[in-house]
């Protein structure tokens, strides 16, 4: 998306969140350059977690389908006056906060929030804006940003001050973006490419045209009413298959297409299809970014993420459908961690019959023959 300035307006819709880049020794993610004394993320973070090694998803490619990657785009480039991408502006304790008021104030945290005149705002219609605190160490994301006048604006929402671990938010809370996850360290930066091959040490950030109703750790919030369990959840975790070869690509893509194989992309918005997106920087070169649409949707696969630290240990099913076909009664559904996954007929309370699969995290089926006057049950348990 082509950035802006944020300027006074006579008019806006603030959405804003606030999430904590924590200190910590043993933090994974490369800090960045203006704030080298704040660690995105400690090495606990799911965004620093490679994923190279772990088992593809259940209904892999039922996912890929759904989610209308043709190619991948890069949404981002250098940070000319016709750049793309999400921008962001490092302040300190010098920074005067701003008053905001919410639209939504019941899912916001109130402000103020050290949002200084001028930060630059993300073009199009999502019109972020992130904002680093490099003296508390303090992320604040804000979504559809204008200002209504100095030092004050208006808005949707928003949330400040929290320390969540692994800097998440709570389950089911929002954030700047749909899937409620934070925007660093998801956008790649050209001081991480430029330290070439693994020097981005983390998950990249992806959007996909459509989701449903669900999420899988680590994000904490959907934004659909579709209750499809095949189709891509928030929080999916793609990643570049193996055996792509990269070395044909620029060393900036390589770099992106690397760490794509060894910590992925997770879906964090709804919109356009493949998007990766990134911080403008004057240093991305165009040509080579360009060539990020050669990598075709048969070079991604899903991962299973049951194994991450911070996994929720209880298996939850979203979006469960039952249908009967050529007599068996059948249940889909997303399955949010591996688990064993159990349905019974019942006969007047008593169980006529029973089947049992273990299942990977993902987009899992399981039948058992009809049984006259039967009711069916299904039951979860880790594996």
């Amino acid at each position: 998306m082509r950035s802006t300035r944020l300027v006074p307006a006579a008019s806006a819709v603030l959405i804003a969140s606030a999430a904590v880049l924590a200190l910590a020794p043993a933090a994974s993610s490369r800090p960045l350059p203006q704030a080298p004394d704040c660690p995105v993320f400690p090495a606990a973070s799911p965004w620093n977690q490679r994923v190279d090694r772990l088992p593809v998803a259940s209904g892999s490619k039922a996912f890929i389908a759904a989610s209308r990657i043709t190619r991948l785009h890069p949404d981002f480039s250098d940070s000319d006056a016709d750049g793309y991408g999400i921008p962001f502006t490092v302040v300190d304790a010098g920074t005067p906060p701003a008053a905001v008021r919410f639209e939504y104030a019941d899912e916001s945290d109130p402000g103020p929030y050290r949002i200084p005149d001028g930060a630059p705002v993300e073009g199009g219609g999502d019109r972020h804006v992130l904002v680093v605190d490099r003296s508390a160490c303090t992320l604040s994301e804000l979504f559809a940003a204008e200002r209504t006048a100095q030092r004050t604006g208006r808005g949707g929402g928003g949330a400040r001050g929290y320390r969540p671990p692994r800097g998440l938010r709570p389950g089911g809370g929002p954030s700047g973006h749909a899937a409620g996850l934070p925007t660093p360290p998801a956008p790649p930066r050209h001081d991480e490419v430029a330290a070439g091959i693994g020097g981005i040490d983390h998950a990249l950030r992806i959007t996909v045209p459509t989701t449903q109703r669900a999420y899988l750790w680590p994000a904490r919030h959907f934004a659909s009413s579709v209750r499809t369990p095949s189709a891509v959840p928030m929080g999916l975790r793609l990643r570049v298959r193996a055996t792509f070869d990269t070395r044909r690509f620029g060393p900036q893509i390589r770099a992106i297409l690397e760490a794509g194989k060894r910590y992925g992309f997770i879906v964090a918005d709804n919109g356009s299809a493949g998007f990766i997106s990134g911080a403008p920087d004057p240093g991305w070169n165009d040509d080579d970014l360009h060539d990020l649409h050669r990598v075709p949707a048969s070079a991604l696969e899903v991962v299973d993420t049951s194994s991450l630290p911070g996994t929720p240990s209880a298996p939850r099913a979203w979006n469960i459908r039952w249908t009967t076909v050529a007599g068996t009664r059948r249940a889909t559904m997303l399955l949010s961690r591996s688990a064993r996954v159990t349905v019974t007929a019942r006969v007047g309370g008593k169980v006529v019959a029973r089947k049992q699969v273990r299942a990977k995290q993902g987009f899992v089926g399981i039948g058992i023959a009809v049984r006259r006057g039967a009711t069916y049950h299904l039951s979860f348990a880790r594996s």
